[in-house]
C-alpha cells in the first residue's frame, strides 16, 4: 500500500470529497491485495487484513462527514425558503388593489 493510503495523512481532518477519494484509494489497494492473496501470497493476505482495518475507520469517518453534509444541505435549503429580512416566509407580494377615485 501506498505511504499516503494509511492513517499517518490525518484522516479526522478530512472533507467528504477528500474522504470519498480515499476510500476508493483504499478499495483499490484491498482488491489488489486481495488476489494475490487468493493465490497464497501471505504478504498481501496481511496487507489486505491491515487494509480492512483502516477502511473501517474511513468508513466510519465517511458516515460522520455524511450525516453533518446533509444536516448542512437541509439547513441552506431552509435558509432560501426564509426570507432574509424578516425571518418569514417569501410569498409573493399581493398586488393592491386600486382606489376608488371620488
Amino acid at each position: 500500500m501506498d505511504k499516503n493510503i494509511g492513517l499517518t495523512d490525518g484522516v479526522s481532518k478530512m472533507s467528504l470529497r477528500d474522504t470519498i477519494h480515499h476510500m476508493n484509494q483504499l478499495l483499490i489497494h484491498i482488491s489488489e491485495s486481495l488476489a494475490k492473496a487468493s493465490g497464497g501470497n501471505k504478504a498481501a493476505a496481511q496487507r489486505v487484513r491491515t487494509g480492512t482495518i483502516i477502511f473501517e475507520k474511513v468508513a466510519k469517518l465517511f458516515r460522520k462527514e455524511s450525516v453533518r453534509d446533509d444536516k448542512i444541505t437541509q439547513l441552506k435549503k431552509k435558509s432560501k425558503i426564509m426570507h432574509p429580512k424578516t425571518g418569514g416566509s417569501r410569498r409573493k407580494a399581493q398586488a393592491k388593489k386600486p382606489s376608488r377615485k371620488k
